[in-house]
C-alpha cells in the first residue's frame, strides 16, 4: 500500500502541475489521470462510478443551459438597462451595475454574468467617450464575489453544496445561524465602497435613449422554477442523490423542448447545448475519480495530519491558513481544481481534530472563490472580462486590475474571515 500510495501522490503532483503548466489542456491532463489511475488499481474500476458526483455534474450542466436560454432572452440586458436609466451619473451607474452583477452572479454563473453585464458597460463608455476599463473590473470582481453566495452561484458552491450534503437553503441559514449569502452580502456591500472611491471623479451624467427589448418571457420563469424547485426539495428527507441535479437537467430539457416547438429547428437548440462548459465537466469528471484514488491510498489522511500537526492542534491556526492559502493559491490557478481537491483534505482534517467541518468548509470556500480577484488570471471571469476589452481595442495593465481587485478582495475576505470565524467557531 505505501507503493502505491507514494505512485499515487506523484502521479496527483505531475498532475497538479500540467493543470498548471498546461491550462488550455486541463481537462485531457484529469482525464489521462483518471485512465491513469484506474489502470493502475489506485481508483479500481469497480468504484469508480461511485466516485464520480454525478449529482453535481448534472446541476452544472443544466444550470449552464438554463443561463444560455436566460442570456439570449435578453433580460438581464433589460433588467441593467432599467437601474441604469435611474442612476444621476457615472459613478453611480457603475456601483449599480456591478451589484447588479453581483446579483446576477448569485444565481448565475461567473462568467455568464460578465458576458451579460459587460456590453452594458461597453456601450456607456462609448457614449460617453470615457473608457470602459475601469468599469469592466468592477462588473468582473463583483460577479466573483457573489459566487459563494447561493448553492447554484459558483461551480465551487455547486461542490461545497454536493461534498457537504447541503441544499439551497443551507446557503441562507445554517444550524441556526446566517448562512454563506448574507455574509457575502456583507462583504459585498463594505467591498463596494471601494469602488466609489475609485469612480469619485466620474460624475458625468447618464441617460440610455433605448432600453432592450425582451425576446422571450420564458427563460426568466426557468431560473425561478429552478430557484423555487431547489428550495422546495430542501424540504424533502431522504431524497435521492441526484435530485438536485435531475431538477435542473429536467428544466433544461423543458426549455430546450419548448424552444424547437417554437422555431422548429435544431440550429438553436445546438447553440444552447455549444454554451455547455463541457471542458469543466470533463475536467471536474477526471478530478473526482483522481481525488477519490488518493484518499482510497490514504494520501489525503496524510495531507490532514501534515495540516493538524503545523497548526499544532489549533482551530483557528488552520482556519487562518485555509482562508489566506486559498486566497493565495486561487489568485494564481483556478479555483475549481483546488476547492475539489481540498474538501476532502478538510473534511478529514476536522475528523482528526473531532470538530464540525462547517468553519473550515466555509472558510475554504470564501477564500477560494474571493481570492480570485487579487489577479487577472485569478478567476475565469476575470479572464473574459479582459479578453472583451482587448476585442474593444483596449489593453489593460495588471497594475490597473490589481489597483481596483486588490482592496476589493482584501476587504471582502475579511469580512468573511472574520464573520464565519466567530459564528461557526
Amino acid at each position: 500500500m505505501d507503493n502505491l500510495k507514494t505512485i499515487a501522490l506523484i502521479l496527483f503532483l505531475a498532475l497538479y502541475a500540467g493543470l498548471l503548466i498546461y491550462p488550455k489542456y486541463r481537462t485531457w491532463l484529469a482525464l489521462l489521470g483518471a485512465a491513469i489511475f484506474t489502470i493502475l488499481g489506485i481508483s479500481p474500476w469497480t468504484q469508480v462510478t461511485s466516485m464520480i458526483d454525478f449529482n453535481v455534474l448534472m446541476m452544472i450542466g443544466g444550470t449552464m443551459g438554463i443561463v444560455a436560454l436566460f442570456i439570449e432572452s435578453k433580460m438581464p440586458a433589460k433588467l441593467a438597462d432599467i437601474l441604469i436609466d435611474r442612476m444621476p451619473d457615472v459613478r453611480w451607474a457603475v456601483i449599480v451595475l456591478a451589484l447588479f452583477a453581483g446579483v446576477i452572479s448569485a444565481f448565475v454563473d461567473n462568467v455568464a454574468t460578465v458576458l451579460m453585464v459587460a456590453p452594458v458597460a461597453m456601450d456607456i463608455s462609448r457614449k460617453l467617450k470615457i473608457s470602459p476599463v475601469n468599469m469592466i473590473i468592477a462588473i468582473a470582481v463583483s460577479s466573483n464575489l457573489q459566487g459563494a453566495a447561493t448553492l447554484v452561484g459558483d461551480t465551487t458552491s455547486i461542490l461545497l453544496g454536493g461534498y457537504a450534503n447541503m441544499n439551497f437553503l443551507d446557503f441562507f441559514v445554517y444550524q441556526g445561524k446566517p448562512g454563506l449569502f448574507w455574509i457575502v452580502q456583507l462583504g459585498a456591500v463594505l467591498a463596494t465602497s471601494t469602488l466609489l472611491y475609485t469612480f469619485r471623479k466620474n460624475k458625468e451624467p447618464i441617460h440610455l435613449e433605448e432600453v432592450t427589448e425582451v425576446k422571450d418571457m420564458f427563460p426568466t420563469y426557468l431560473i425561478l422554477g429552478m430557484i423555487t424547485l431547489l428550495i422546495f426539495a430542501s424540504f424533502i428527507e431522504n431524497r435521492p442523490a441526484v435530485t438536485n441535479g435531475f431538477i435542473c437537467m429536467l428544466l433544461m430539457g423543458i426549455g430546450l423542448l419548448r424552444k424547437y416547438l417554437r422555431e422548429q429547428d435544431f440550429t438553436g437548440i445546438t447553440g444552447v447545448l455549444l454554451q455547455i462548459d463541457g471542458e469543466t465537466l470533463g475536467l471536474l469528471t477526471g478530478l473526482f475519480v483522481v481525488i477519490g484514488g488518493i484518499s482510497a491510498v490514504g494520501v489525503i489522511s496524510d495531507i490532514s495530519k501534515a495540516f493538524v500537526f503545523l497548526a499544532k492542534d489549533n482551530v483557528f491556526v488552520i482556519y487562518t491558513l485555509l482562508v489566506w492559502g486559498s486566497v493565495f493559491f486561487s489568485a494564481f490557478i483556478d479555483n475549481i481544481p483546488y476547492v475539489a481537491t481540498m474538501l476532502p483534505v478538510v473534511a478529514s482534517i476536522a475528523a482528526l481534530m473531532n470538530i464540525d467541518p462547517t468553519l473550515l468548509y466555509f472558510g475554504l470556500l470564501t477564500g477560494a472563490t474571493l481570492g480570485g480577484n487579487l489577479t487577472p488570471i485569478g478567476a475565469s471571469a476575470n479572464i473574459t472580462a479582459i479578453g472583451i476589452l482587448r476585442k474593444a481595442g483596449y489593453e489593460p495593465k495588471t497594475s490597473e486590475f490589481m489597483k481596483i481587485g486588490v482592496p476589493f478582495t482584501l476587504i471582502a475576505v475579511t469580512t468573511g474571515y472574520l464573520v464565519i470565524y466567530f459564528l461557526f467557531r
